[in-house]
C-alpha cells in the first residue's frame, strides 16, 4: 500500500513537471505569479519572496526560453556565431 502511494506521487510530481516544462511561456509566467501570490496570500512567503519566487518558477531553461545568448539569431547574424567561435584568436 505504502509503495503504490510513493509511485503515484512520484508519477504525479513527474506529470506536473512534465506540463510545467512543456507550457507556454506566457501560460508559465502567468501561473508562477498566480502560485507565488497564493503561497504568499497563504503566509508561506513573504511579499520580496513571494517575487523571487514568480521570476524563479517563470524561467525555462532551453533555446527559445531567452534573448541573451544569441543562439537561436539568423545565420547571417554575428550574434549567431557559437562560443567556440566567440572565443578563438
Amino acid at each position: 500500500m505504502t509503495q503504490n502511494l510513493i509511485v503515484g506521487l512520484i508519477v504525479a510530481f513527474a506529470a506536473l513537471y512534465a506540463v510545467w516544462r512543456w507550457m507556454p511561456a506566457a501560460w508559465r509566467r502567468a501561473a508562477a505569479t498566480r502560485v507565488a501570490a497564493g503561497s504568499h496570500k497563504a503566509g508561506l512567503v513573504d511579499a520580496q519572496r513571494a517575487e523571487a519566487l514568480a521570476a524563479s518558477l517563470a524561467k525555462s531553461s532551453g533555446c527559445g526560453s531567452c534573448d541573451s545568448c544569441g543562439s537561436c539569431a539568423t545565420p547571417g547574424d554575428k550574434s549567431s556565431t557559437t562560443p567556440a567561435q566567440r572565443s578563438a584568436p
